[in-house]
């Protein structure tokens, strides 16, 4: 595999990473506290997770569809791209928890979430994060984050609200009687 430079200079891309590493954090401090520490380091893991699994399923051979950064290789300033991904997962969560989706309201926000997740990509991608390579374009992303952040509610909901979500219609059926 041949190395790809596409730039060498500390500017734009990392300063982008940086500006939204620091922008989501505050984001997700400033919000009311809601989680337990394990939820919340649920909510900020999950998202730097994920981007790890799909950066090395679909960004390495034999698909190699992408490149995170300044080159092709990976360079230690790569993995603070990871971070970025942290306060979209929490600020995911956030939003459901707060605004109490069920059914078909779940669906819109699972794809307002997708969506907003393909700007972002498509912002990063302006900004020299991603270089797209073999045809690929921030559109095929979508079908990917559909799939992700249903996986993490999912798992979230496994984990954490299934017994949060009873206790709180328990309390709402004594009110009832």
């Amino acid at each position: 595999m041949e190395k790809i430079v596409y730039d060498n200079h500390f500017n734009g891309n990392e300063w982008f990473v940086i500006g939204v590493i620091v922008l989501g954090f505050a984001v997700a401090w400033l919000l009311p506290r809601r989680y337990s520490p394990a939820q919340t380091i649920f909510n900020l893991l999950i998202g730097i997770t994920f981007g790890h699994i799909i950066d090395h399923s679909i960004g390495l051979p034999p698909f190699d569809f992408y490149d995170v950064g300044d080159q092709s290789t990976y360079q230690l300033f790569d993995f603070f791209t990871y971070l970025m991904y942290s306060p979209f997962g929490y600020l995911f969560i956030y939003g459901y928890e707060r605004l109490r989706m069920f059914e078909l309201m779940t669906v819109v926000y699972i794809l307002f979430w997708a969506a907003v997740s393909v700007g972002f990509e498509w912002l990063a991608s302006k900004a020299g994060v991603f270089h797209y390579k073999h045809g690929y374009y921030t559109g095929y992303s979508f079908p990917i984050y559909l799939f992700l952040i249903s996986i993490q509610l999912i798992l979230y909901r496994m984990a954490f609200a299934r017994s949060r979500w009873q206790r709180n219609r328990r309390e709402e059926v004594k009110k009832t009687y």
